[in-house]
C-alpha cells in the first residue's frame, strides 16, 4: 500500500527537488537526455533508502522502485527540457525564440533567409 504522504514528501518535494537540479545541471553542460535518465535510477535507490531508514519503509521493494523511480525521472527530464529550451534561445538568439516553456522554434526572420 502506497503511504500518499510519504511519496509527496520524500519522492516528489524532496527527490524531485534534486531531481529537477539534476535536469538543469545536465542541460548547462549540454549533456545529452539519456544522462538523466541513468542518474534517476540512482537517485530512485536513494529515495528507497531514505524511506527506508527515516521511516521504516521497505527497502527492496520492486514496485516502490520503479513508482519512485519514474516519477524522479519525469521530473528530471523536465528540468532537462526547460533548461535546454531557455539554453537554446539564450545561446542563439538570431536563430531560435522561445514557443513555450519546454520548446523553442525557429526565428520567423531566420527562416526567410535560409
Amino acid at each position: 500500500m502506497i503511504d500518499w504522504g510519504l511519496f509527496t514528501g520524500i519522492t516528489i518535494i524532496l527527490g524531485g527537488g534534486a531531481a529537477w537540479m539534476m535536469g538543469q545541471a545536465l542541460a548547462a553542460g549540454w549533456k545529452p537526455a539519456w544522462h538523466a535518465v541513468l542518474y534517476s535510477l540512482l537517485l530512485g535507490a536513494a529515495d528507497r533508502f531514505l524511506i527506508f531508514a527515516l521511516f521504516d519503509g521497505e527497502l527492496l521493494s520492486v514496485r516502490g522502485y520503479v513508482m519512485d523511480t519514474l516519477t524522479l525521472m519525469l521530473i528530471g527530464l523536465a528540468g532537462w527540457r526547460a533548461t535546454r529550451a531557455r539554453k537554446m534561445v539564450g545561446q542563439y538568439p538570431w536563430l531560435y525564440e522561445r514557443s513555450g516553456f519546454f520548446t523553442w522554434k525557429l526565428r520567423q526572420d531566420a527562416e526567410d533567409s535560409a
